[in-house]
Order: C-alpha cells, then sequence, then structure tokens
C-alpha cells in the first residue's frame, strides 16, 4: 500500500509538473543554436549556443558559447563555455583549429582567435588594434583576411583627451578596410589591401588568388543598405575591377569551385525592401543570370554553391523555409527541403563534408533551436536536445491562420491558443506585429522578451502573428504593396485580422492588446491613436510616431527613400503627415505604453517623445514612456530585456485582461520584485 501511494504521488507529481505552464521566468532559460559550422571532413560540428543573462548578473549581452559534436558518437563537448560572448566561427581548412572573433582576456578589442580542435586553449591570430569585424581564412591556411576600422590618429587622440574631440556628423568617417594577416609573420604587420572605401565583407576564390568583396564610399549602415556593389580583387596586386554595381540591395555571394562563376543574393529591383533573387554572374563574359523563378511566391535569403553548375539557395516560403537547387541557366530546379515535410524550419545550413550529409539549425513551434542531420538517403536526425526541460511545459497549439482583407487579398499569420481552449468561449488577444516591414513569421518558436506568445498564451490569451502585405516570404509584389503607402494596406491588414478573430468567435473585441518593435512599433502607434477603437492597450517600442521628424533623424534616410516612401518628403508633405500617429493621437483611447533605447539611431528616441507629449497634451490618462540608457534599436543587455518582458505582460494583464479603468491608476511603476531583484 505505501508502494502504491509512493507510486501514485510520483505519477501525479509528474502531471503537475507537465502541465505547468511558460512562464517570463522561463524565456530567460530558453536556449538557441546561433551558428553551426561542420568541419572540412565532415566528422565534427562545431555549433554556438546563446543564452541569456539572469538579472543578478552584470549587465551585458547574451552568452555565445562554443560546442563541438563528433558525428561518429553523437557526443556533444563544450569547448568554450566560460560565459563569453564569440561569434563568427569558422574552421581552418586543415580542420585542426576552430577560429572565432571575441573579447579574450585582456583584449580591449574584438580580435581573431583560435582553439585547437584536438586540446588547449584558445589564442589571439590577430592583433589589430581597432575591432575585427568579419574575417575569413586563405584557402592555403597560412593567411586570414580580416576587416577593421582605420585607427584614429595620434593628433585626433590627443584633441579627445584635452575635451575637443567633437562629434562632426556623417563627417571624418573612418573606413572599414580589408588586411591580409600572414600567420607565420608579424601580427603587427598586416597587408591592407583595400583603399579610400569601405569594405563590408568578402569572400576567397578556391586558391586565394582573388577576393571578391562588397564595398561602399563611405561607412555608413545607410550605404550598407542601398550603395554596395561587388568588386573582383586580384589578391597579389590589390587590382580592382566591378562585378555587380546595381544601387539596391545585396545578400551574400560566392565563387564556384573552379572560380568561373559568382553566385549573389540581391533584390530584384531598388525599390524592393528585402534581398529576393538568386544570381549568377559568369567572371569570363560578364553575363549576369536572374536564376528566381518568374513571379515567385517567396523570398530567396541565401546562395551557396552545390558544385560547379549547381547553385543551393534558402527561401522563405510564407510561414515555411526552402532548400533548393538550380543549375547555371535557371532552367533546371530541385527541391531538397522544405520545412512543412521537416516539422521545422530552419535558419542556418552546413554541408557535411563528401557523403552528402546537411546539418541544419531548425526550430519549430515547441522547440526553440537544436542541430540536425539530413542524409542523402532523406533520413533526418535530431543531434541535440537543448531546452529539454520544455518537455515539462504545456504551450499553447500554435496554428496557420488565415483570413481575407477587406480588398479580398488572402493574409495569413500564425495564432497561439491559450491554455486550456475551449470551444465556444470568447478571450482575450494580444497582436504582435514584425518590424521592418522587410520581415515575417515563419512558423518556429515565437516567443522572445518582445513578443512573449507563450507566456501570454499561458496566461489565457490568443496571440496572433500577422504576416501583413508588405511582408517577406510572398514574393515581389505582395511586398511592395507598402511601397509609398505607410500605415495603408499594411496596417489594414492587421485591423482585419483582428476583426475576423472578432467575428469568428475566439476573441472578445474588447480585450485587445497589439505591440511591437519598430516598424511594429508603428503599428502599436497607428492603433493607438488611429485604430484606437481596436485596441484597448498598445506597447511601442523602439517606434515610430513621426514620419516627418523621423526621416530626419534616422541613420538609414535613403533605404527610407529608395525602398519605402518612393518620394522625397516635400513631395508628400500631406500624406507623411496624415499617417503619423502623432496626427491622430487627439483620438486616442487606448493605454499607451511606450519604450525604447536612449541611444537609438535607427528610430530616434524624439519618436517616442513626441507621441508621449502628443497624448499628454490632450490629457490622456494611461501612457508611460521607458528609456533605456546606452541601448540602440532594441535592448542588447538583459536589465532592459528582463524589463521589457515583465513590463509588457503587467500592461496587458492590467488593462486587456483584467480591464482596469484607462482614468485609474496605472500599473506599478517598479517592478523590479517581478525579476528577483
Amino acid at each position: 500500500m505505501r508502494r502504491f501511494f509512493f507510486f501514485a504521488f510520483i505519477v501525479l507529481a509528474g502531471v503537475a509538473l507537465a502541465a505547468s505552464p511558460f512562464t517570463a521566468a522561463d524565456v530567460q532559460q530558453v536556449q538557441y543554436i546561433s551558428a553551426v559550422e561542420t568541419s572540412p571532413d565532415g566528422s565534427l560540428i562545431a555549433y554556438v549556443v546563446n543564452s541569456m543573462r539572469t538579472a543578478q548578473e552584470e549587465p551585458g549581452g547574451a552568452y555565445n558559447e562554443l560546442y563541438v559534436l563528433d558525428r561518429a558518437t553523437g557526443n556533444s563537448r563544450g569547448y568554450i563555455t566560460d560565459k563569453t560572448n564569440l561569434s563568427a566561427i569558422q574552421w581552418s581548412p586543415d580542420g585542426k583549429l576552430i577560429s572565432f572573433l571575441g573579447k579574450r582576456g585582456n583584449a580591449n578589442v574584438t580580435q581573431i582567435y583560435a582553439i585547437p580542435v584536438d586540446g588547449g586553449e584558445a589564442y589571439p591570430l590577430s592583433n589589430s588594434e581597432t575591432a575585427v569585424q568579419y574575417y575569413r581564412w586563405h584557402p592555403s591556411g597560412r593567411q586570414i583576411g580580416y576587416i577593421a576600422e582605420t585607427p584614429r590618429s595620434a593628433a585626433e587622440k590627443n584633441l579627445d583627451k584635452k575635451g575637443f574631440g567633437f562629434v562632426f556628423y556623417e563627417e571624418n568617417l573612418k573606413h572599414r578596410n580589408l588586411y591580409l594577416l600572414d600567420l607565420a609573420g608579424d601580427q603587427n604587420a598586416p597587408r591592407q589591401i583595400s583603399t579610400d572605401m569601405t569594405v563590408w565583407d568578402f569572400e576567397f576564390d578556391r586558391d586565394g588568388s582573388r577576393i571578391a568583396a562588397s564595398v561602399s564610399p563611405q561607412n555608413l549602415i545607410d550605404q550598407q543598405y542601398m550603395f554596395r556593389k561587388i568588386v573582383l580583387i586580384d589578391a597579389a596586386t590589390a587590382q580592382m575591377t566591378t562585378l555587380v554595381a546595381q544601387p539596391w540591395k545585396l545578400g551574400n555571394y560566392g565563387f564556384n569551385p573552379a572560380g568561373t562563376h559568382l553566385a549573389y543574393a540581391a533584390a530584384r529591383e531598388q525599390k524592393d525592401h528585402a534581398v529576393s533573387q538568386a544570381f549568377v554572374i559568369d567572371l569570363n563574359s560578364r553575363k549576369t543570370v536572374n536564376l528566381t523563378p518568374a513571379n515567385y511566391r517567396g523570398h530567396i535569403h541565401w546562395v551557396g554553391w552545390r558544385d560547379d553548375a549547381r547553385i543551393w539557395y534558402r527561401a522563405s516560403e510564407g510561414v515555411h523555409t526552402l532548400l533548393a537547387s538550380v543549375d547555371l541557366s535557371g532552367a533546371q530546379r530541385q527541391s531538397t527541403l522544405h520545412s512543412s515535410r521537416l516539422g521545422f524550419v530552419f535558419h542556418d545550413i552546413s554541408f557535411g563534408g563528401s557523403d552528402g550529409t546537411i546539418i541544419l539549425a531548425g526550430q519549430s513551434s515547441t522547440m526553440p533551436g537544436n542541430l540536425f542531420q539530413l542524409k542523402a538517403d532523406g533520413n533526418t536526425t535530431q543531434l541535440t536536445d537543448l531546452n529539454a526541460w520544455l518537455k515539462v511545459r504545456t504551450l499553447g497549439e500554435q496554428k496557420l491562420y488565415s483570413y481575407r482583407a477587406r480588398d479580398g487579398q488572402s493574409i495569413e499569420g500564425l495564432l497561439i491558443y491559450p491554455l486550456g481552449y475551449e470551444a465556444g468561449k470568447t478571450y482575450p488577444l494580444v497582436v504582435l506585429v514584425h518590424g521592418g516591414p522587410e520581415s515575417h513569421y515563419s512558423n518556429g518558436w515565437l516567443t522572445r522578451y518582445s513578443e512573449p506568445g507563450q507566456v501570454l498564451a499561458g496566461r489565457g490569451y490568443f496571440v496572433f502573428y500577422p504576416n501583413y502585405r508588405a511582408s517577406t516570404g510572398y514574393g515581389g509584389e505582395f511586398a511592395l504593396a507598402g511601397f509609398g503607402d505607410p500605415a495603408g494596406v499594411e496596417f489594414d491588414d492587421v485591423a482585419d485580422g483582428i476583426k475576423a478573430l472578432v467575428k469568428e468567435g475566439l476573441v472578445d473585441g474588447t480585450r485587445v492588446g497589439l505591440g511591437g518593435g519598430s516598424y511594429g512599433g508603428y503599428a502599436a502607434a497607428w492603433f493607438g491613436t488611429y485604430y484606437t477603437e481596436l485596441v484597448r492597450a498598445a506597447c511601442m517600442f523602439v517606434g515610430i510616431s513621426d514620419l516627418v521628424s523621423k526621416g530626419g533623424t534616422t541613420d538609414i534616410p535613403y533605404e527610407d527613400y529608395y525602398v519605402h516612401m518612393g518620394k522625397r518628403h516635400e513631395e508628400m508633405w500631406d500624406l507623411s503627415l496624415k499617417r503619423s500617429p502623432v496626427y491622430w493621437a487627439h483620438q486616442s483611447k487606448t493605454a499607451m505604453l511606450i519604450f525604447g533605447g536612449a541611444a537609438d539611431t535607427r528610430v530616434h528616441p524624439s519618436q517616442s517623445m513626441e507621441l508621449y507629449r502628443r497624448l499628454k497634451m490632450n490629457d490622456h490618462p494611461a501612457v508611460r514612456l521607458v528609456q533605456y540608457p546606452g541601448e540602440g534599436h532594441g535592448n542588447r543587455r538583459q536589465p532592459g530585456q528582463i524589463d521589457v518582458l515583465h513590463r509588457t505582460l503587467a500592461w496587458y494583464d492590467w488593462y486587456v485582461k483584467d480591464l482596469k479603468p484607462l482614468h485609474g491608476p496605472m500599473p506599478p511603476l517598479d517592478i523590479s520584485a517581478a525579476y528577483g531583484l
């Protein structure tokens, strides 16, 4: 009898444990795979695991630690797990070293490091005066190419020391230079290859005699977005010729093994806001072919070489991901992987040596990320089990949700159901709008600090992630629907999604919240003002409130002009004004939580301040502005991430779930107890 009761207790305890909902504290425990690289012989897989710091730790970005998996045994072991922040892992050509970028020991700036695969400590390969921002191994293994900014002169340092280090806005910029470092020589004497231009990235050909690089005239993020070209550089003489000079967005690129062609990903035309096409250029004739299917209803994000005559490409098709290959003419196309068949979406791909194995970093609605192996015979095997503790969490069911917009256009998104959902009952809703708008939601793990979907589902909400018009993944025409029409059909689609969920009887139309960051923050401000009747509470994170002043304060004005607005402000003052949430602030009946980084250069903090001031001047009873010192366009350090997470949840619970009056007290200002301080 004692054994029976003990066994019953264990079973019931296990059931109770399994029924535990996903919480805000769980968001901070989730680990992700942020990079994967297979060794040259295919026997080992290096991968990086990303994990968030706790509230009690020193403020900083997420930890990124290095692990290596042996394919023969299936065993992983940590190579660098000392709570570091490394990135850009690569194998040396002989497979004996794994290199990475980081700051270790007494290093003041980011350097290139290497750790021996067969044992030993990591050691520096570079000794750059300024931070190394990008690098590639020379195919010989005897050199490394890297990019770093021109150091400040002694005179500039002296002026700064004496208090005369003034900021000359977008002047006196330092180029990102390409250097070649002889690993057997002096680390302090790399050879500078580029001059009078900024180099963003580069690739060697098979023997390292030629370099393809993307360059722009100035070291500005706007130039990286809109003014890059691909050049071909002779590594010995540094002589340079232009290969690709179209003034629109570029993705990755690379030589085929024979060095006769270069494949690259790019936008279709200047006004396309995202990379969407696969191209190949013959390096002898300079003939360029677009390999993308005509009227392709998807977006190609990445290209690589399968062999000399076939190109891999990774694409998004709606909420799914695809890996396919195509020949140099674009005629023969073969689909290799599709997430609808795999059961997970994938974001990183590595090819496992000569046996045809493909290694994938994938995620699903119930799995934030793991490594998978797809063999040539089609069999897929899961290689890692990060976040195994999620097996004792009950998650909301995630489904594809489709509806018709007011003009008949089919729109889809992803809908997470509340825990304990009962048909026939209505529930509160939170809509999470993606930024960009050159982005979209894939059918993977959707819960982050600023988009706490599963936490909200555990608290009894429906959570809707709409892929509104202007999103990627649905083809060029769909993406261009928002061109010159900010907050037009884009946000009408979001409004129509809310109405569809209410009409279907899933959602209580009086209890709707909406949030998002960047362009999603623009949506939050728009729904808190223009569409205020639909939304009771909104959370605007690093969002836009005034299109006129945004154009004059952002660090991407040409990107804004060429791929979003299509006209200069003086040609569209009236439209810019009337598509600005500040214009409609006087009619707001929505509780507005406004927050963002105090050092944001993309969407200037004044955008938050303008909306806050217009609401307050119209006697709005429920508006709060929170700014995070030192943070930019999105919070990098854990204090700001944790606060956004908990403050967002408190705001929705207060005004949406509990229907507290707008004219009453707001949620507590000090919520530090919620995150354990």
